[in-house]
């Protein structure tokens, strides 16, 4: 797939945009004030893979916890701010990497002039960001709904002020719960601009419906070559927001880092515990660095042959399992013993 070439943007020590790779970012769940646990949830999203990370900062209190806890991890952080542009300038003060605005509920030009003018002093790059939720009346009147149109109209509309104070040091997010909808809009948007696009699908709901939407979305879009960050929003522990996104860039070819698990979805000829088996390898290869596929099948008798394409696997049958290399069967051992097998490979493999 051929990508959609945005200009690059640096945020702290990570650069989006071009043809640099396309980050993970997630953010976190706890209030900022509390810096401690902030700073604990970051760096075991870090180890997880996150690569931006975004804090809401409503106070005064937050501001300052923000810059602490921006000392004591190693990702960009991001500050979220909403209506208050004296948190936006704090923020900015205390080491934001890059700030998540709306400038229509900032407070007004004068306000947002004055946000400008630090984020350009420091060289802070900003992150437009509008919603389904919070579309203007006007727009939503003009286009008898809220609509793509009106979403994308709404954001460009939001860009032109902050060019006009004379400033483009900026991302672009656009984000509405309906699939279609939010797809329709990043494509409007990356037609009309070159500005580099976070998405992702908000309010995509639980960790099992948030995935599937996250996935449908996200997966056209960068098919389409469309987006330099993503986040898959979801109701659940932020560490969940990170594998999906892990999963859904390698799936695509985006990423390649990683060991990917394929397994058969089980029928009547499965004699093993397959589902089990399955889950326990996918927990087991995720702190492996390495660039291969495994694959578990419940089957012995077509366990190998659809195993062909992954680089090891195991299968299992009734008494017995089989160990796999490239699709041939290269030993035969007791059933329990296949984890431990294939952990001695993974252990060795070069």
């Amino acid at each position: 797939m051929k990508r959609k070439l945005t200009r690059e943007i640096k945020i702290g020590n990570a650069v989006i945009g071009n043809n640099n790779p396309i980050l993970i970012q997630s953010m976190t769940n706890f209030p900022t004030e509390d810096t401690q646990k902030n700073i604990d949830q970051i760096l075991a999203l870090e180890a997880a893979g996150c690569e931006i990370i975004r804090l809401t900062v409503p106070t005064k209190e937050a501001a300052e916890s923000f810059g602490k806890i921006k000392k004591s991890v190693h990702i960009p952080c991001v500050a979220d701010i909403h209506f208050d542009y004296k948190m936006a300038i704090l923020a900015m003060e205390n080491g934001a990497d890059k700030i998540r605005i709306n400038p229509g509920n900032i407070g007004g030009k004068e306000k947002l002039s004055e946000v400008v003018k630090v984020a350009k002093e420091r060289n802070i790059p900003i992150r437009v960001g509008v919603n389904s939720g919070s579309l203007e009346k006007e727009l939503v009147a003009k286009y008898n709904g809220v609509t793509a149109k009106g979403l994308v109209e709404s954001a460009l509309d939001k860009v032109r002020m902050i060019e006009e104070e004379g400033y483009n040091n900026l991302v672009i997010s656009i984000k509405s719960s309906n699939v279609p909808m939010c797809v329709e809009a990043y494509e409007l948007v990356s037609e009309a601009t070159d500005y580099p696009l976070h998405v992702g699908i908000t309010e995509a709901g639980t960790i099992y419906t948030g995935n599937i939407k996250s996935s449908v979305g996200l997966g056209i879009l960068l098919h389409e070559g469309i987006g330099d960050t993503i986040r898959v929003s979801l109701t659940g522990d932020p560490l969940e927001e990170i594998k999906s996104a892990k999963t859904i860039l390698r799936s695509l070819g985006l990423r390649k880092e990683g060991v990917e698990v394929i397994s058969c979805p089980t029928c009547g000829r499965t004699k093993i515990d397959l589902i089990g088996l399955a889950n326990k390898v996918e927990d087991m290869v995720k702190d492996y660095p390495l660039n291969i596929k495994v694959a578990v099948m419940g089957c012995v008798v077509n366990g190998p042959g659809e195993a062909k394409e992954a680089d090891i696997g195991i299968a299992g049958g009734i008494n017995e399992g089989l160990l796999i290399k490239k699709g041939e069967v290269v030993k035969k051992l007791p059933q329990e013993e296949l984890l431990g097998a294939l952990k001695y490979e993974l252990d060795n493999w070069t």
